[in-house]
C-alpha cells in the first residue's frame, strides 16, 4: 500500500540567469514521494539533482511549476515561513558540512535544537543519541578544525538527524567518507527510516549509496528520465 504522499512535485522548471541568456537545470520535473521512502536521485554531474534537493528543502523556488512540501506550496511562503518548515520538519546533510568553526561537535549539533525551543535536558539526551548513531560520542567537545573530514560529514549528519525529522535531504553524504564508515553511516540511516518512518531523499552519483536505496530517481539534463523501485541489499 502507498504511503501518503508528503512532496509533490508538478511540472517543475528552474532557469538560471547565464550571460546575455538563462540555463534551464530542471525542465517539467514531476515526482511524489511518499512517507518513510528511501529514495535517491541520481545522475551526472550538471543533471539537476542539487537543485531538486534546494526546492525540495524550500533553498529555492521553482522558475514554473509547484513544490508542495509537508502540505505547504513553497512559492507561496514567506522567508520567515520556508524557515519555520525547514525547522520543524527537515534535516539537510550537505556535501561541505556546512558546521561552524567556533563551536565544538556538540554545540554545532544542538543548534537545531535550539531553534525549535527544546529545553536543556531534552536536548543533551538527543545530542548525545546523534552522536552514538554516527560513532562520534568520543568527539563530543572537538572543533571541526581538530576533526577529519569524514568525521565533519559524520557530525553534519548528527546534526541533521537530531530532532528526527520528518525529512532528510542528503547532497552525496558519503563523498568524504571511506567505505567503511560510509557502510555504518548508510545502516544507520536506513535503521532511522524504518524505525521513524523519516523520508530520506538523497542527491548521489555513489554506488554504495545505490545499494541501498529502495527507488531510484534518475535525471540526465534536468529531466526524470527513469524512476525504479530497487532491490535492497
Amino acid at each position: 500500500m502507498d504511503k501518503a504522499a508528503i512532496i509533490t512535485v508538478e511540472n517543475v522548471y528552474k532557469s538560471f540567469p547565464m550571460g546575455t541568456g538563462e540555463f534551464t537545470a530542471l525542465k517539467e520535473v514531476n515526482l511524489t514521494f511518499g512517507e518513510g521512502e528511501f529514495t535517491g536521485i541520481v545522475g551526472p554531474s550538471g543533471s539537476g539533482k542539487t537543485t531538486l534537493l534546494n526546492i525540495i528543502g524550500s533553498l529555492d523556488v521553482p522558475t514554473k511549476g509547484k513544490a508542495i512540501v509537508m502540505g505547504r506550496n513553497i512559492n507561496d511562503l514567506t522567508q520567515k515561513e520556508a524557515a519555520d518548515l525547514r525547522n520543524r520538519y527537515l534535516g539537510f546533510i550537505f556535501q561541505t558540512y556546512n558546521l561552524l568553526p567556533v563551536y565544538n561537535v556538540y554545540e554545532n549539533v544542538e543548534l537545531p535544537l535550539l531553534l525549535l525551543g527544546m529545553p536543556s535536558k531534552e536536548r543533551d539526551t538527543a545530542i548525545r543519541q546523534a552522536l552514538d548513531w554516527v560513532g562520534l560520542s568520543d568527539k563530543i567537545e572537538s572543533r571541526p578544525a581538530q576533526l577529519s573530514g569524514g568525521e565533519c560529514q559524520r557530525v553534519a549528519i548528527a546534526r541533521a538527524m537530531v530532532k528526527k525529522p520528518k525529512i532528510v535531504l542528503a547532497d552525496e553524504p558519503t563523498a568524504n567518507l571511506d567505505a567503511k564508515n560510509s557502510h555504518h553511516i548508510l545502516r544507520t540511516m536506513e535503521a532511522l527510516n524504518r524505525e521513524l518512518g523519516t523520508t530520506f531523499i538523497f542527491a548521489t552519483h555513489d554506488e554504495k549509496v545505490i545499494r541501498y536505496l529502495r527507488r531510484k530517481v534518475s535525471l540526465e539534463d534536468g529531466k526524470v528520465v527513469a524512476d525504479q523501485s530497487m532491490k535492497t541489499q
